[in-house]
This record gives C-alpha cells, sequence and structure tokens, in this order.
C-alpha cells in the first residue's frame, strides 16, 4: 500500500469536519483507508474529489475542555474536542492517549450511530499497521475528538459486568443475537429509536445477555464470533434498512481491530461494548424475522473488494474491508456475500 497516499488523503479530509448536512458522519477518512488498505491507492484521489463536494469546514472551537465528563456528548462542543486531542497527541504518544481515553469513550459507543468507534478503529489500524506519521496521528486525534462530542451510551449497557468473571453463563452470541427484541416504534432516526429500547419488554436481559469473558483471549474470540454473526445477519435483514444495518457489522470490526493496541484488562469490557452497539442496531433497525442466508459463489477476497470500490459508497466499502476481516478470521465464504448483497441494496 502507498502510505503517502493515505496521508495525503488525510491532509485534504482533515479541512472538513466530522459531519456534514446537519449530523452525518464523515466517512471519507474511514473509506479512504480501506481503500489504500486493500490495494486501490490510485482510486482515492478521484473518490475524494466526488466526496469532498458534500463536506463542511471543520467546526470552530470556544473553550478549552476543562471538566471532560461534563463536555462528552456535546456536540455543540465538537471544535473544542478536536483541538483537545490535537493537543493531547501533539504532547504525548498515541498509544497512551488511546489507553487513557477508550475506557471513558467506550460507554458511549454509540456515538454518531457508532462512528466514532468505527472511525477510531481505522485510524488505530493505520498507525498499528503502517507506523506512525503526523497525519496519522492526526486522523486519531479527530476520531477521538468526534467520538467525544458525540458521546451517547446504549440504553441499558453495564460495562462493570464485563470484570465479573463469575458471572452467570449466558448464551453464545449467535443466539443472543437470535433473540433480541425489536423496537415497535421504527420511525426517525438513531437517536430516537435508541431512546425507546429502554421500553422494550426483554431489553434489559438481551444486552446483558452473553456471558462476560474470562479472559482477554476469550473476548478476542467473542468479538470474532460477534462480528462473523452480524455479517451473516446481514444477509438476512441487510434489506430492512440496507445502510444502517452495515453498522452492526462495522462498529464490533472496529473494536476488534484496536484490541492490539489496548491493554489487555480492557478487552473483556471493549467485548460488552461491542455486543451492545450491534444488539441496539439490530434491535432499532433489523425485522422481527429474516429471509434465509443464500447459498452464494461471492468470489475471491481480492474481487470482493474490489466490486466494492468500484461501487464507491462508503458504507459498501466499510462492509467489504469488515467482511473481508471476518473471512480471514473465520474461513467462512459466506460472509464475503455481505458486501455484495450491500452493493445490490445501496
Amino acid at each position: 500500500m502507498d502510505h503517502g497516499i493515505l496521508d495525503e488523503a488525510y491532509r485534504r479530509l482533515h479541512r472538513t469536519g466530522p459531519e456534514f448536512e446537519g449530523w452525518l458522519s464523515n466517512h471519507g477518512p474511514m473509506a479512504v483507508e480501506a481503500l489504500v488498505r486493500h490495494g486501490h491507492d490510485r482510486s482515492v484521489h478521484r473518490w475524494l474529489d466526488d466526496y469532498l463536494r458534500r463536506l463542511d469546514e471543520p467546526p470552530r472551537g470556544q473553550h478549552r475542555i476543562e471538566d471532560w465528563r461534563e463536555a462528552l456528548g456535546d456536540p455543540k462542543r465538537a471544535g473544542d474536542w478536536l483541538a483537545h486531542f490535537d493537543r493531547e497527541l501533539r504532547e504525548r504518544p498515541w498509544r497512551e492517549v488511546l489507553g487513557t481515553w477508550w475506557p471513558r469513550l467506550l460507554p458511549g459507543i454509540a456515538a454518531g450511530a457508532t462512528h466514532g468507534v468505527i472511525r477510531v478503529g481505522h485510524a488505530v489500524r493505520a498507525l498499528r499497521e503502517d507506523g506512525s506519521s503526523p497525519d496519522r496521528v492526526a486522523e486519531l486525534s479527530q476520531a477521538l475528538g468526534y467520538w467525544a462530542a458525540r458521546w451517547q451510551p446504549v440504553p441499558g449497557l453495564r460495562l462493570n459486568a464485563a470484570s465479573r468473571p463469575d458471572g452467570p453463563d449466558g448464551p453464545d452470541v449467535a443466539t443472543a443475537l437470535a433473540s433480541v427484541p425489536r423496537i415497535d416504534d421504527r420511525t426517525g432516526g438513531i437517536r430516537q429509536r435508541l431512546a425507546r429500547l429502554s421500553g422494550v419488554p426483554g431489553w434489559d436481559r438481551a444486552v446483558a445477555a452473553p456471558r462476560p469473558a474470562r479472559t482477554p483471549a476469550e473476548a478476542e474470540r467473542g468479538l470474532v464470533a460477534l462480528v462473523h454473526r452480524a455479517a451473516l445477519d446481514y444477509l438476512r435483514y441487510g434489506h430492512e434498512n440496507p445502510v444502517m444495518l452495515v453498522h452492526a457489522v462495522t462498529a464490533p470490526t472496529a473494536v476488534l481491530r484496536t484490541l492490539p493496541a489496548l491493554d489487555p484488562a480492557l478487552w473483556a469490557p471493549s467485548l460488552t461494548a461491542a455486543w451492545s452497539a450491534t444488539a441496539a442496531v439490530t434491535a432499532v433497525y433489523a425485522p422481527p424475522r429474516g429471509t434465509a442466508i443464500p447459498a452464494v459463489t461471492p468470489g475471491t477476497p481480492a474481487e470482493v473488494f474490489a466490486r466494492a470500490a468500484r461501487h464507491g459508497d462508503a458504507h459498501v466499502v466499510k462492509l467489504a474491508d469488515a467482511v473481508l476481516d471476518a473471512h480471514a478470521a473465520t474461513g467462512d465464504e459466506r460472509v464475503l456475500a455481505a458486501a455484495g448483497y450491500a452493493g445490490q441494496l445501496i
């Protein structure tokens, strides 16, 4: 991959804000990282030429972040949060900053329809696998700032349960996802829909359903299983809301990619938070009953991603990127079909 092209793309994108047209997330940094990662460097700037036209200017900061707890989840302070993390990452190593802020931000994993954690996951992968550069560090600062500004908990999420290895046994991820209840009122955006979860019978049991991981290795396996199941479920449910149900796959993928940069003590709560995000997206967007998973031969991983790159939609690109990881971890070719299905639907 061409690291120079990725850094150039980041520099272009960092002249824009994390949201546009109200509160739509800027998918540019996530998509270009995936495109470069999978060898589509030459298409990046052409893709950006089109995408940048719709983006807004960066928000301006007003005041220094003094009480971070009070400022979490305040989108009016997005500019302040971006400036805060820019300072932090100029003063301290990126792994140290991530280790400090990950447990603070994790309870608000629903931020920006989960795009906060997704953007962080892409930024961390670039830093871990390609090395540090000023532009890659700047992307992590932007990603963390966006997550902090849009910080939003999933109703019923209890991260302290992840630290109880003696907790009761629960179902596996596939069984738990199959039992997630659905909201009745399916109007409005994700913020309005998530707010209804606390009143859904069985939601509190569902969000706490899988057994907490006993070890970091169990947490990693649990995340692999969660991404795998969510990708297969996209084939069953994706027709109901093709764009939003992508995040049931990409959010836990972002957490899984970030684990190697974190203290292993944070892996179990990370699984718990990722589960809550996937369960919540499923509860508010997936239909009560899905279709059968089709028997398909999607092609090689490279072919799957190439089709997504030609399609060009950021969600299709990011889902293809995620299911390639799921295929590499499990060997299940069915997950690759989810990217092609998204390309048909979006």
